[in-house]
């Protein structure tokens, strides 16, 4: 009978030490003890808010090769590039309320209002949240760069990198005044450094080679003169924009307790500024894939292009002998 009231009383013990341990943990003192501890969470959401998303604007004088550039950095490496004139086209096609009006204007001659045209950016931006991306054609003026900038503050996706192509204008004039075009195709050629094979033809159709309108020295100076007086604005602000650090939004797990703290888990954002000299575009080449390779070290190449990587190695290194089993 004692061992039975022993075990009794030792059973009640157990249950009393188990609910004053349960009413203890949820004591507003181990509530706040708790609060203070940082919510885990996985590295995959971690890759997501690192912050070193590419979302970057490139701006240069008319023919600096902005368009050969942003072309190479898509083709080799996973890159989503945005074009502000095919999401306008894209918009009147499918037929949507900004499309709609964005056509009515255009039908009159007029310029899409500025805010439409952040409409018919930001409807494709606003999706790629975890998406390195390249935008073009926009902005172009410093209200549309304010407005682009308050837009993608709100929604935590700042820009990360803007760089401007430093080409000397005489340069770019005689560069210009020798570039030839296959009109059909866009396929450019330059007396210079890139001729056709057959002079006056495309190489790949064999039709005539045109000049563009407005390469010719007196457009190239209206041109140039405009760049000036809207992209150095636009360079300023940026400018200014790199020299302040904006906080991160602190991070929630979904599963987080409402009175427990949420923590910044990144540190303040910079928007980097860089500008780039060249004459070429093969002289820029190396410079801004060094710059985004160190600055953006999650940016990887497409597969399309390691696999070629990876053959090329294979059949180097069989040429070589290298691998080979001894005879």
């Amino acid at each position: 009978m004692n061992s039975q009231l022993k075990a009794i009383r030792h059973g009640q013990l157990s249950v009393e030490l188990s609910a004053a341990r349960t009413i203890s943990s949820s004591s507003p003192a181990s509530l706040f003890r708790n609060s203070l501890q940082p919510v885990a969470h996985d590295e995959a959401q971690t890759d997501s808010r690192n912050g070193r998303m590419l979302r970057m604007l490139m701006f240069g004088k008319p023919g600096s090769g902005k368009g050969t550039l942003s072309g190479r950095l898509v083709r080799k490496y996973d890159i989503v590039s945005l074009s502000t004139g095919d999401l306008l086209r894209m918009h009147i096609s499918e037929r949507t309320e900004v499309g709609r009006i964005a056509e009515e204007i255009v039908a009159q001659g007029g310029l899409v209002p500025d805010d439409l045209m952040l409409q018919v950016v930001t409807s494709k931006l606003d999706l790629l949240h975890n998406k390195h991306w390249i935008l073009d054609g926009f902005p172009r003026t410093l209200f549309q760069g304010e407005l682009l900038n308050a837009h993608l503050n709100k929604q935590h996706t700042p820009l990360s990198l803007v760089v401007n192509l430093d080409v000397p204008d005489d340069v770019i004039l005689s560069r210009i005044s020798d570039r030839w075009v296959h009109l059909p195709s866009g396929r450019v050629y330059n007396m210079s450094y890139n001729r056709p094979k057959i002079e006056g033809l495309d190489d790949e159709t064999g039709e005539p080679l045109t000049k563009r309108p407005d390469d010719n020295p007196e457009t190239f100076a209206r041109r140039l003169d405009k760049f000036y007086s809207t992209t150095s604005p636009l360079l300023d602000f940026y400018s200014r924009l790199s020299q302040t650090r904006v906080s991160s939004t602190p991070y929630r797990h979904p599963n987080q307790h409402p009175h427990q703290l949420a923590f910044h888990t990144k540190p303040a954002h910079r928007l980097m500024l860089r500008s780039i000299f060249g004459t070429t575009s093969d002289e820029i080449w190396p410079k801004l894939e060094a710059l985004l390779q160190e600055s953006f070290p999650g940016l990887k190449e497409r597969a399309d292009v390691r696999r070629r990587h990876s053959l090329s190695d294979a059949i180097a290194a069989d040429s070589l002998g290298i691998g080979m089993s001894p005879k």
